[in-house]
């Protein structure tokens, strides 16, 4: 059995440091995409304060499809360029935004979400997945979120996206 270690404080680049290492011993030898997608979602809704959803979109046939996650019923697909996750697939960047009713073209899967964090996940040069944070508290993620966020993105970039990724 894996446990989590939280020596880390909360909220620091520390913690975030801390979760990107555990979760690469968590990953570590396991070839199936979608055991590492549920795995990681579920040990980041566990670790991370003041989320009412975290998951995973995948990219099938030109669109975002909903993957591994935590949280309530979501969204099960999303076109390239519409919405948050959309916007991080269509400019390849990270999207944080402060609050959602501002963001022009927002999908509101879950009406509890004020602000989102969506880090696009490339493979081969392409963005093959999202992996989307929502929270219920606007302006919830930081420039240190975000940092801290990114640091997962050479992690989550080397699974096993060719056995999934098509």
């Amino acid at each position: 059995m894996f446990e989590i270690n939280q020596s880390a404080t909360v909220g620091t680049i520390e913690q975030y440091q801390s979760l990107t290492s555990q979760l690469a011993a968590l990953t570590a030898g396991e070839p199936d995409i979608i055991a590492n997608l549920a795995n990681i979602s579920a040990v980041l809704f566990d670790q991370i304060e003041n989320l009412n959803w975290l998951g995973f979109y995948v990219m099938k046939q030109g669109e975002l499809v909903l993957g591994p996650f935590q949280g309530k019923v979501a969204c099960v697909r999303i076109p390239v360029g519409q919405g948050v996750c959309g916007t991080a697939v269509a400019t390849g960047e990270i999207q944080r935004v402060e609050n959602v009713h501002d963001f022009a073209g927002h999908i509101a899967c879950d009406s509890a979400s004020e602000s989102e964090l969506v880090l696009p996940i490339k493979h081969h040069g392409k963005v093959v997945a999202v992996l989307d944070i929502d929270s219920p508290s606007q302006g919830r993620f930081s420039e240190l979120d975000q940092q801290g966020m990114s640091l997962m993105l050479p992690l989550l970039e080397s699974l096993n996206w060719d056995t999934y990724a098509k």
